[in-house]
């Protein structure tokens, strides 16, 4: 199998467990404690031709293979998550910025109430194959806001 699609299966079956990553703990009193933290800003953007901007912050230290901070959003009743771009983490102990860009299918999205999940991921080969190792996790409710 070509290596390109070697990352791309395994990109994939990372995204099969990211209902599974655990909950974003609270943060501790003490801010110099925090290690890694990822935030959603709670208000996004929804564009006329469907393109949706999302950001926040993140924080991680140190990492062995290529960090990502990926993003989906739902809105109303649905249970469909889309995916909303992915921005790739510089793991140096810093607060950084995160924008995610990405247009999910015709209409799915519009100005109003959603909610939207951040993961802060790791990629980490083992045995030759890149497995998802999982930083941090933040959901949120924002507003979609026409722009």
């Amino acid at each position: 199998m070509p290596v390109r699609s070697a990352v791309l299966a395994a990109a994939a079956g990372a995204a099969l467990f990211l209902p599974a990553a655990p909950a974003a703990t609270a943060a501790p009193a003490d801010t110099h404690l925090v290690t890694e933290s990822v935030t959603v800003d709670r208000t996004g953007r929804v564009a006329a031709d469907g393109t949706v901007t999302l950001s926040g912050t993140y924080r991680c230290t140190a990492a062995g293979g290529a960090v990502f901070v990926s993003s989906s959003v739902r809105q109303g009743d649905s249970s469909v998550r889309h995916g909303i771009g992915g921005t790739r983490a510089v793991c140096d102990g810093l607060e950084h910025r995160w924008v995610n860009t990405g247009t999910p299918s015709a209409e799915a999205l519009k100005p109003g109430a959603a909610h939207v999940e951040a993961t802060l991921m790791e990629l980490r080969t083992t045995s030759g194959l890149p497995l998802p190792s999982f930083h941090a996790l933040q959901g949120q409710d924002v507003t979609l806001v026409a722009g």
